[in-house]
């Protein structure tokens, strides 16, 4: 996989055929489905997280709050 979205660069597309064009297209698009399948799982990671964190924070306040009365 690339650093990048793009796989290539415009000297290597300016010297292509067709063939090999649709091929870095192909290989461009691939890379971005992988960045954002990974994206996608750490979103869901994230949010699991951060929904428990939130949770237990909100009970602990919720707990300093039913001792103060």
């Amino acid at each position: 996989m690339a650093n990048g979205f793009l796989v290539v660069d415009e000297m290597d597309w300016e010297g292509a055929t067709e063939q090999q064009r649709d091929w870095m297209i192909f290989k461009t698009l691939r890379s971005m489905d992988e960045r954002l399948r990974r994206l996608e799982k750490w979103n869901k990671v994230s949010s699991f997280a951060g929904g428990c964190v939130g949770g237990f924070a909100a009970v602990m306040i919720y707990g300093m709050f039913r001792l103060i009365e």
